[in-house]
């Protein structure tokens, strides 16, 4: 159930020898789905630059990189891959606001509970998805990241998966998340000049049903959107939910 099996394709995103052999292959950088310029605006919003921040399934991207270079202070990045965090290592051996070290999501037990003011995962919840025993995956991984975000912390979701497929895994009770959704288009996306429709604001959060679903008059100017889940873990006495600044 809740495997995203329409957007899988063969590979085995949730393997380690499979992003060894990856990482070696095509070497370089990479950004999945969106860069930091496109993102900065929800980052800044709900990160503190002072928050001491996880990137988890970092790969070779260079958003904490960019994200350093916007203030940023103290970003710890995890990756399944040996490979990728090797190579990482050496690139930013002179940078002391990012450090790295190899890790299954699934599996963070090296820190502490509450550890991080706010994780960021920019697709590796999707590639879990993709892997086999997917709903088991992924709530290993959400319990792993609920456990590490301090209370009125921030776990930030970039991925392609609609609320249909997303929200099941978020809603659970035991994470005591609140969350909001925004909507952006791919990079590249151009829109139809002759829609009619009011331009929307993509830093709006999109309204929801009371179940975190889209409303199903809700149309997407890009089918191929990326879904942004701002997941708040909240004190069970709070009832509000209100960004950082």
């Amino acid at each position: 159930m809740y495997r995203d099996t329409s957007s899988c394709n063969t590979y085995n995103y949730g393997d380690a020898l499979y992003w060894d052999a990856r990482y070696i292959q095509e070497g370089g950088s990479f950004d999945w789905y969106q860069r930091y310029s496109a993102l900065r605006p929800f980052v800044r919003k709900y990160v503190r630059p002072s928050s001491r921040v996880l990137m988890v399934g970092c790969g070779n991207a260079v958003m904490s990189e960019d994200m350093v270079k916007d203030g940023y202070e103290d970003i710890m990045n995890i990756d399944i891959s040996s490979v990728a965090i090797e190579m990482m290592r050496r690139k930013y051996e002179y940078i002391p606001q990012l450090k790295y070290m190899q890790m299954d999501v699934r599996d963070m037990s090296f820190f502490p509970d509450e550890s991080f003011d706010s994780i960021i995962d920019k697709g590796t919840l999707d590639s879990l998805m993709c892997g086999t025993d997917a709903p088991i995956s992924a709530t290993q991984m959400l319990g792993e990241v609920s456990r590490l975000v301090k209370p009125g912390g921030i776990y930030m979701l970039i991925t392609y998966g609609d609320p249909s497929v997303r929200m099941p895994h978020l809603i659970r009770p035991v994470y005591n998340w609140k969350t909001l959704l925004y909507i952006i288009p791919r990079p590249g996306f151009e829109k139809d000049e002759g829609c009619s429709s009011a331009k929307k604001s993509y830093l709006e959060p999109v309204p929801t049903t009371e179940d975190g679903l889209l409303p199903p008059s809700f149309v997407l100017e890009d089918p191929d959107s990326h879904f942004i889940y701002v997941c708040r873990k909240t004190d069970e006495t709070e009832l509000i939910f209100t960004p950082t600044h």
